[in-house]
């Protein structure tokens, strides 16, 4: 692979927390590429199978079980490791969740956002930290356009409201302790929705929930057949996250700076056209799609993100269209349930074509330009 992001995350020590889950696994995997002594927090792995296990980042990784929600395990580890970089990724990420535990996502959420951070404040070694939360945290009234980064923050339900009250903590500490002469941190907060990608076994979302019946041959459940989603493959916020890092680290006057990360603004399709496009994708998918029965939660049908910040101050912008974005998905599921033999290699190789298709593109983040 080409040199990225200005090489600074070679040899660095790099602390990704919600490692086992879907975008965790994912950003370990890039960081081992980019030569990172990788680093994981989390309380468990989210799902079976998963990512994490499938790719065996167990023994790739130095990897530390503990619950983010209790502040002295989460300073012992930041003692511990003294990372260079913290990409913080644990969550409670799921909105039905959210209504069947709101307090369990509010202190994963809130409560463990602010225990990384005053952590980290404590600690004080020099380190660069992005926050990831999500498209959810802005006040979503379902307009047509994008938001920004300037845009209210808040939520109707539980995830939404937890998402919005994380960021806040995020920019009290920005503001009150990280922006001072006397601190040697620098945090930056993200938000990306709507990732797809191979590996991604949650409950209750439309790719996993379509892979897991069509290997099987069932037929598929949908809650909202209609709903419109930005949809990007889990690399493009990625390629994002380490791109903010490296600026973050190149001028720390971006201390505090929110930045969102998404698709182009004319890619937003229904669930629908997603399942019909996977659907092409998957050999001998003779499935039905079904109504799902129960919608008790209202769920929002219209979020999209302005990405203009991170075009204009990083120099980012998504890569895959809609297609691409959907092939690089359904080729990873029907190759893990074909072989199993190397899912590791099966990653590193998408995320080489991926950043292949970049530099093909010319996109500023993959070829080093300002």
């Amino acid at each position: 692979m080409i040199s990225l992001f200005g090489d600074i995350y070679r040899k660095k020590k790099v602390l990704v927390t919600g490692n086992t889950g879907f975008k965790g696994s994912w950003l370990s995997a890039w960081l081992l590429k980019l030569g990172a002594d990788v680093y994981g927090l989390s309380n468990g792995i989210p799902t079976e199978p998963s990512h994490f296990a499938a790719t065996n980042l167990k023994d790739r990784i130095t990897y530390v079980e503990k619950d983010i929600c209790f502040l002295e395990d989460v300073e012992k580890v930041i003692k511990d490791i003294m990372p260079d970089f913290v990409f913080h990724l644990a969550a409670q990420s799921l909105v039905r969740v959210s209504y069947s535990d709101p307090a369990l996502t509010i202190n994963t959420n809130v409560i463990g956002t602010m225990n990384m951070l005053e952590a980290l404040r404590k600690v004080n070694n020099p380190c660069h930290a992005v926050m990831i939360t999500s498209d959810k945290c802005y006040d979503n009234v379902e307009w047509i356009w994008g938001y920004r980064e300037t845009d209210a923050l808040g939520g109707k339900d539980p995830y939404s409201a937890s998402k919005g009250a994380a960021e806040l903590v995020i920019k009290t500490y920005a503001n009150s302790f990280f922006g001072k002469e006397e601190s040697n941190i620098k945090v930056t907060s993200v938000r990306a929705g709507n990732v797809i990608g191979g590996g991604d076994w949650a409950k209750d979302r439309i790719v996993p929930d379509c892979m897991r019946a069509w290997s099987e041959g069932k037929p598929v459940v949908v809650r909202n057949h209609n709903a419109t989603r930005p949809w990007q493959h889990v690399l493009e916020p990625l390629s994002g996250y380490l791109r903010v890092g490296q600026k973050l680290f190149e001028d720390p006057v971006l201390n505090g700076e929110p930045f969102n990360f998404g698709p182009p603004a004319d890619q937003n399709y229904s669930v629908g056209e997603l399942i019909a496009q996977m659907q092409q994708l998957w050999q001998d998918s003779k499935v039905d799609v079904k109504k799902h029965p129960d919608k008790n939660e209202k769920e929002a049908t219209l979020l999209k993100l302005c990405c203009d910040k991170a075009l204009h101050i990083l120099g980012w912008k998504a890569n895959l269209n809609f297609q691409e974005t959907v092939k690089f998905t359904v080729d990873w599921y029907k190759t893990y349930y074909e072989q199993k033999d190397d899912v590791f290699n099966m990653t590193c190789d998408q995320i080489e074509g991926y950043v292949r298709m970049a530099q093909d593109r010319n996109l500023v983040w993959v070829n080093g330009n300002d």
